[in-house]
């Protein structure tokens, strides 16, 4: 697949020609992101192993002189625009469009992270063009705050590294959007490395970058977007969010991520004694079963490569799909059509509710996946699929 990035920042740049009648004095993107694996894992300070795609969203950006910032993107009909005086008191805000919230709450969010007075600084026009499909369970949100967060880093000087971006970006998407997701997409986002996942400790923070080998093995990610989409800020994922809290609390740990697999047998002893409800532990199951793949998967692609984790991203399906109840019929329906037209393993990504399956590929069986996910759709009676491939690469840049 070819980097479809310059379509976007053509596209960006227009849109700011439109706004402004004038070049861009910079333009900033950052990617999407597939999760290898790790799913709903990453609020509960657990293990993650994402990559950024080659697919982006691109910021383009020109000075104003009034004091004002303003944002536009390509997929909304008009523009936002603020005082810059009135940025560090925006959020929470009712009066903000969901996606105007994302890019302006990047910049609510690094002015508290930097400790910068918005007196003092440049107005700003922001242009968004992407490329990551929305919805489809690959960050699309990660990478607008990916982006901005890059930005107005640089052009407002505000000093912050990487780790700290990927802060900014989580905390925008919590309480200015009011999606109550970790830091797995941002941190992905931020330090996306070339044929590289960002195996991530989402307690610490502490990343390591982990070679996948997928190029070296004839091997590549197909992505089937089902075209279902979902809504981080509503309904399932924050019920399953205090699912997973009740288990913590009920366990006496802090998150999850302090729970073994070899504790299960004590937290399933909690819904006999009625401590909690079998639906609650089913979701913790999911969550201490995933860390430890997760683990599983970073030693087994250390010691045989990429070829040898298919097993593991079978179970990390069945488990979203059974305990943690976040597939579709038409996610199950793309996992099975990669397994038996070759994929050597294959799972849905993302929040789940719909989104987008991934199945890693034998170079010469992509077309006979593609091919086998349409015809699996067609007789379902579902909405024919989205399909192509992605490639594990940079994080968040300066582009111009």
């Amino acid at each position: 697949m070819t980097d479809t990035t310059p379509d976007a920042t053509a596209r960006a740049h227009a849109l700011l020609g439109e706004l402004t009648g004038t070049a861009p004095i910079g333009t900033w993107s950052a990617p999407g992101r597939v999760n290898l694996i790790g799913e709903h894992t990453d609020y509960n300070d657990g293990f993650v192993l994402p990559f950024a795609i080659d697919r982006r969203t691109v910021v383009a950006v020109a000075p104003r002189t009034d004091g004002r910032i303003r944002v536009a993107s390509t997929f909304a009909d008009e523009p936002v625009e603020v005082e810059l005086s009135a940025v560090p008191t925006l959020f929470p805000s009712d009066e903000i469009p969901e996606w105007a919230a994302y890019p302006l709450g990047v910049a609510w969010a690094a002015l508290a992270a930097s400790g910068t007075d918005a007196a003092g600084l440049t107005g700003l026009d922001l242009a968004i063009a992407s490329d990551v499909p929305v919805g489809a369970g690959l960050s699309s949100s990660a990478a607008i705050e990916g982006a901005t967060a890059a930005a107005v880093n640089e052009v407002w000087d505000l000093g912050l590294d990487a780790v700290a971006l990927a802060r900014v970006g989580r905390r925008a998407e919590n309480e200015a959007v009011g999606a109550p997701t970790g830091i797995m997409d941002q941190m992905a986002a931020m330090l996306g490395r070339d044929d590289a996942g960002i195996f991530l400790d989402c307690r610490s923070l502490e990343v390591e970058v982990v070679d996948l080998g997928l190029a070296a093995a004839d091997l590549t990610i197909v992505v089937i977007d089902t075209r279902v989409s979902h809504a981080h800020s509503t309904g399932g994922y924050g019920e399953r969010r205090a699912a997973c809290e009740r288990g913590a609390a009920a366990m006496g740990v802090p998150a999850l991520r302090d729970v073994a697999v070899a504790d299960l047998d004590r937290a399933e002893g909690l819904v006999r004694d009625g401590v909690i409800d079998e639906v609650t532990f089913r979701r913790m199951r999911h969550v201490v079963t995933e860390d430890q793949r997760v683990l599983d998967a970073v030693a087994v692609l250390r010691e045989q490569g990429p070829t040898a984790i298919g097993d593991l991203l079978l179970a990390s399906h069945a488990s979203m799909r059974d305990d943690f109840e976040i597939s579709t019929p038409e996610l199950d329906a793309a996992v099975e059509a990669a397994m038996g037209a070759g994929a050597i393993g294959a799972r849905m990504t993302g929040g789940g509710f719909g989104g987008a399956a991934i199945a890693l590929t034998p170079l010469d069986r992509v077309d006979a996946v593609t091919d086998a996910a349409a015809s699996a759709f067609a007789a379902a009676g579902f909405g024919a699929p989205s399909v192509f491939t992605v490639s594990p690469s940079q994080g968040a840049r300066r582009d111009s």
